[in-house]
């Protein structure tokens, strides 16, 4: 059986994380995805390491661990879009791809003739995808974007830590690039819809994406509450503004999240830890309750918990159906069973790099596997193949273009 976007040609401009983050799944999915590339340097997370799968050479800039992760599955095709014959280049593969995706500066690509009205010109039924630090309009609309300044700036930071009167406290940027990450997804979601739309107008589509909004949409209860109440959310380190208990604590030999969800769950969780009058107590028998009296509550709960070890709990708490697990190291996701058991981890082959482990895609599909597997190419691996396949260059023409430093 296909893949279900395996009638799908992509054309990939973005660079770094959240473009390729959306394309990449496009190709799990089985689309064709050709990103193009600088001719020499390629995509700037190439050289974003060590580590690196590939070592960069003086001719080719490698493979690092962070280019593989968002950029399996695609064929590299390097282009040097500043030059009018890299340009034309581009108009042609346009003219034969659904989708183009890109996140250059707001105009960036016009003055090229690459930005959305150019293209539509020649392929009226493209969807184009931009993706930027702020979006096409509004006053920073100009400014470069990255996920750091707009996870402060899209208020995730300010919810993200611990308070400022405890030690270390201070606001803290979430460990992956999350804002690159939902902007990329929502990326996704919107060039999907695209596409079922064309195939029932058979109209193309502009969508304009930008990393501040994906953020802003991204605090979901913490602007609710904001919203309805206007109650500015504070930093509560790992602790919930509206479950309680529903955070981490100390046990004899490390730590656990325990995330009580309901009443009822409490009253499990308290009958286990010898605390069942804590379940009786006007003060803490309702979340509700518990919300507004959790400084008498926590500390309760905290030196029970430091009793036992972080093992000794997770199989008592689970034994009763009371939530709960380790905080693991990297390390020992991927050691986890569970992990381990839903294959989250792949091995991709290369003819020329051997093999490469990446993550798998989270997704699975009864009739179709969703981890691409084509390993993440190396820079211009597929030129010569997409420039004669798709617009009938001949080798000559291509070295020409070659020689003269455009491809």
């Amino acid at each position: 059986m296909p893949a279900p976007l395996s009638h799908i040609r992509v054309l990939d401009l973005s660079r770094v994380l959240a473009g390729p983050w959306a394309s990449q799944f496009l190709a799990d999915m089985g689309a064709e995805v050709i990103k193009i590339e600088r001719p020499k340097s390629g995509d700037d997370t190439r050289g974003w390491g060590p580590p690196f799968a590939v070592e960069p050479s003086e001719n080719d800039p490698g493979i690092s661990a962070y280019f593989a992760c968002a950029n399996r599955g695609k064929k590299s095709v390097t282009v040097d879009i500043a030059h009018p014959k890299g340009q034309e280049l581009i108009r042609k593969l346009a003219a034969q791809s659904d989708v183009v995706i890109e996140n250059f500066k707001v105009g960036g690509l016009a003055k090229y003739g690459l930005d959305y009205n150019s293209l539509k010109a020649v392929n009226p039924r493209l969807i184009y995808c931009s993706i930027t630090g702020f979006g096409q309009t509004g006053p920073y609309a100009p400014r470069a974007g990255y996920d750091f300044l707009v996870q402060a700036m899209g208020g995730l930071m300010s919810v993200t830590g611990e308070p400022d009167d405890v030690p270390g406290g201070g606001p803290v940027k979430v460990g992956v690039a999350i804002s690159d990450q939902m902007a990329g997804m929502n990326a996704l979601a919107a060039i999907l819809a695209a596409l079922l739309k064309r195939e029932r107008t058979g109209e193309g589509e502009y969508i304009d994406v930008a990393l501040l909004d994906a953020t802003v949409a991204a605090l979901i209860n913490q602007a609710s509450t904001y919203l309805v109440s206007g109650i500015v959310p504070q930093r509560m380190g790992n602790a919930h503004p509206t479950v309680v208990p529903y955070q981490a604590f100390a046990t004899a030999d490390g730590h656990i999240i325990l995330a009580v969800g309901n009443d009822g769950q409490f009253a499990k969780f308290c009958a286990v830890a010898g605390l069942e009058h804590l379940a009786e107590d006007e003060r803490y028998k309702t979340n509700a309750a518990r919300i507004i009296n959790r400084d008498t509550l926590i500390p309760q709960i905290a030196e029970a918990i430091k009793r036992r070890t972080s093992a000794e709990w997770i199989k008592l708490l689970e034994s009763k159906a009371v939530p709960c697990g380790p905080i693991n190291t990297i390390d020992q996701v991927f050691a986890d069973p569970q992990v381990q058991a839903r294959g989250m981890r792949r091995v991709l082959q290369h003819e020329r790099i051997g093999s490469l482990p990446v993550v798998a895609n989270p997704v699975r599909m009864a009739s179709h596997d969703t981890t691409a597997q084509k390993a993440p190419p190396l820079l211009g691996e597929d030129t010569d193949a997409v420039l004669s396949g798709l617009l009938g260059l001949s080798a000559e023409q291509i070295e020409a273009l070659r020689s003269e430093g455009i491809v």
